[in-house]
């Protein structure tokens, strides 16, 4: 008597191949909350995807999301930089000077700032790396150190942004200018991350410090670069914000783009622990807590509230993150 042949197990669709693929990516639970949260806005107030509002959507996201890529490389090498809000008003500041004072092309003045960024995240770099202070309390001392500097070049008052025709068009004056440069330089900066020697060793650094040096990964230079990579985008996204608002604020920035740019980062899957992260998730992050501020603002809800929300948001994406990885590892075995 001949036995049946066993059936064989039907293979999943294509569709429920394909959502598993996407499940196991590291951005796919921010991007899931961001799609719910548009809906939900939409259906409770029309106008949130009105034209007027996406380019609103679109300048919450812009400057805290081109701060956050740099904040990212800082973290996934397991360091942080708190003083990148305070270089956020400073450099548009010396592009002002460059161009009032000394009488030099507008063009000049943006880099002559974008260089005292540079030296800012020198500093701090030298600071942490070679005399072994701790990143939070270098950049916290250099925080304050350069809101006074600001303050006092400023002597506290804002002024307009130099105007210089197309230039100021380009850098942030134009609409959705300033949210195409955000999401030009999350793609450039993903990919250093992913495929460029600068990115796997800012990852190694993070991952294992000493496993990292032991096979000849400068872990020294590379901590201060990236140092150095986040306070110059910290003052680009100033200077791109000064150029959009046609006025610069020695009060800009301060201590609350700084922490959103830090919590886009975490709730986009950066681990606060180093060698985990990417600009894409943090760009994602940041996104999702901008899409809760204009929607608590078209729905006329406090301000306040933001920040229960916001301090509410990192603590579920934290445990999010650490369940997916978990998820993720037990997947592999």
């Amino acid at each position: 008597m001949e036995e049946e042949p066993e059936p064989t197990p039907e293979r999943p669709s294509p569709w429920l191949r394909l959502a598993r693929l996407f499940l196991r990516q590291r951005e796919a639970s921010i991007v899931v909350v961001a799609i719910a949260l548009i809906i939900y806005f939409q259906l409770s107030k029309p106008a949130f995807l009105s034209a007027q509002n996406i380019r609103t959507l679109s300048q919450f996201v812009a400057a805290t999301a081109i701060i956050s890529a740099g904040e990212v490389m800082l973290l996934i090498c397991g360091e942080i930089d708190l003083s990148v809000g305070q270089v956020y008003a400073l450099a548009p500041f010396i592009m002002y000077f460059a161009k009032q004072e000394a009488g030099l092309p507008l063009i000049v003045g943006l880099i002559l700032g974008l260089i005292v960024c540079a030296l800012v995240g020198l500093f701090n770099g030298l600071i942490t790396v070679a005399l072994r202070v701790p990143s939070f309390i270098t950049t916290l001392g250099t925080l304050f150190l350069i809101n006074g500097l600001t303050l006092t070049i400023s002597q506290g008052f804002p002024v307009l942004t130099p105007s210089e025709g197309l230039v100021d068009e380009v850098l942030g004056h134009a609409s959705y200018s300033e949210i195409i440069w955000a999401i030009a330089i999350a793609i450039v900066m993903q990919i250093v991350l992913s495929w460029t020697r600068w990115g796997l060793h800012t990852i190694a650094t993070g991952g294992n410090l000493l496993g990292a040096s032991e096979v000849g990964v400068n872990v020294a230079r590379i901590k201060i670069g990236n140092f150095m990579l986040c306070s110059v985008l910290g003052g680009f996204a100033g200077t791109l914000e000064a150029f959009r608002i046609t006025s610069i604020d020695p009060q800009a920035g301060g201590t609350d783009i700084m922490f959103l740019a830090v919590a886009g980062a975490v709730i986009g899957g950066t681990a606060l622990t180093g060698g985990l992260g990417t600009i894409i998730g943090a760009f994602l992050g940041t996104l999702v807590l901008s899409i809760l501020r204009d929607g608590f603002t078209l729905l006329g809800v406090s301000a306040f509230t933001f920040d229960i929300i916001l301090g509410a948001a990192i603590l579920v994406a934290m445990i999010l993150n650490v369940r997916l990885r978990l998820w993720r590892e037990a997947g592999r075995e």
